[in-house]
């Protein structure tokens, strides 16, 4: 009720709130639509997330089991030196897309114009499923990149909400609440001015029709 005494009584002040409410209304609405439309988007993008981080963790574990028993089949040396053999380039364009005003960043592979072997050292030493297991994992780049990409686009997704529902709440439960305080306070005031001036008014004519009576007598 503080903030209504700083406000000046006055139908142009009346006027100029009025106009400051319906803006208000309008924001709040559109930023309530933006919040409700990225909390779709996140949980969209939440249920992408589960999904692929299942089929990546499922894909590893397939690895890695025929990687233990690439173990158990071949000599130690010839493993390591299979696994610490220089792996194939990979490159990837980072961009950025729009959702709802956010900012979220794209990571796309890039196929080079020479096929490389998804396997860096010769066959002749290694099993199959060594190959098999570092083939899987070669395959799993497009996928592990998206998981980047989804996670970071929900950090940054998970952030915008709650500054937009910060905004929401401080239209909905303080501005426009205010606004609508002062509008009654000066309505009242303006009415209690109004029925005052039409006290007087009529004060002032009955005492011009007693002494228009008191000269007539």
């Amino acid at each position: 009720m503080a903030s209504t005494l700083r406000v000046n009584p006055t139908r142009m002040e009346l006027t100029r709130i009025k106009r400051r409410l319906v803006t208000a209304k309008r924001g709040h609405k559109l930023l309530k639509d933006k919040r409700d439309e990225m909390v779709r988007q996140f949980i969209l993008l939440v249920r992408e997330n589960a999904k692929l981080r299942k089929e990546v963790e499922n894909e590893l574990q397939g690895a890695l089991a025929k990687f233990a028993l690439a173990r158990a089949v071949m000599d130690s040396q010839a493993l390591e030196e299979a696994v610490m053999y220089p792996a194939r380039s990979a490159a990837v364009e980072i961009g950025l897309r729009n959702v709802l005003s956010v900012h979220v960043p794209t990571i796309t592979p890039v196929q080079t114009t020479a096929k490389e072997s998804a396997l860096p050292y010769g066959l002749a030493e290694t099993s199959a499923d060594l190959d098999d297991a570092i083939a899987t994992m070669a395959e799993l780049l497009p996928k592990l990149l998206r998981l980047a990409e989804i996670e970071k686009a929900c950090d940054l997704l998970a952030d915008e909400i709650e500054k937009t529902r910060r905004r929401v709440n401080a239209l909905e439960y303080v501005m426009i609440p205010e606004l609508e305080a002062n509008i009654k306070y000066i309505s009242m005031k303006l009415e209690e001015n109004e029925n005052s001036t039409k006290v007087r008014l009529l004060k002032v004519k009955e005492m011009v029709l007693q002494d228009a009576h008191h000269y007539e007598q």
